[in-house]
């Protein structure tokens, strides 16, 4: 087990979801929270009239980069008050089929452009979803 991984007992929550027929179908979860149709985006020759799994995992690391930003903030005594958190998920070819990569950005309104920098470096360090996939996907900070 690597030395950041948490072990079962040590879980807080869970989260579940099922999905249904893949990318052309459906996702929910088992508390009935989040329900939607995913179909594969126009530009991969889908409908794209439901959302897709690119854009849930944009939602979902835009919101935990955030809350690492927060705590960040915290520690360090800066101001991130009205500040968002943007990431653009992106999928393409590789040379195992098909691989994703992201880019994290953040307005932080209320500080200068260094320290706004160290705030996003930091958070990128000890947000939960940068450290599952560094070493496994590009992540830009911008």
């Amino acid at each position: 087990m690597p030395s950041a991984a948490i072990r079962p007992a040590d879980v807080l929550y869970t989260a579940v979801a099922t999905a249904e027929n893949g990318r052309d179908g459906r996702v929910a979860t088992d508390d009935g929270r989040l329900d939607v149709v995913v179909n594969p985006p126009k530009e991969m020759g889908g409908s794209g009239s439901g959302t897709n799994p690119e854009q849930l995992f944009a939602a979902g690391y835009s919101a935990c980069f955030q809350g690492a930003l927060g705590v960040v903030a915290r520690q360090e005594g800066a101001d991130v008050s009205g500040s968002t958190v943007t990431a653009k998920v992106g999928i393409g070819r590789n040379e195992d089929g098909f691989g994703i990569i992201v880019e994290i950005s953040a307005d932080i309104p209320n500080t200068d452009p260094a320290t706004a920098r160290s705030l996003i470096e930091k958070a990128h360090e000890v947000c939960p979803y940068s450290k599952a996939t560094r070493g496994n996907i590009i992540v830009t900070l911008v």
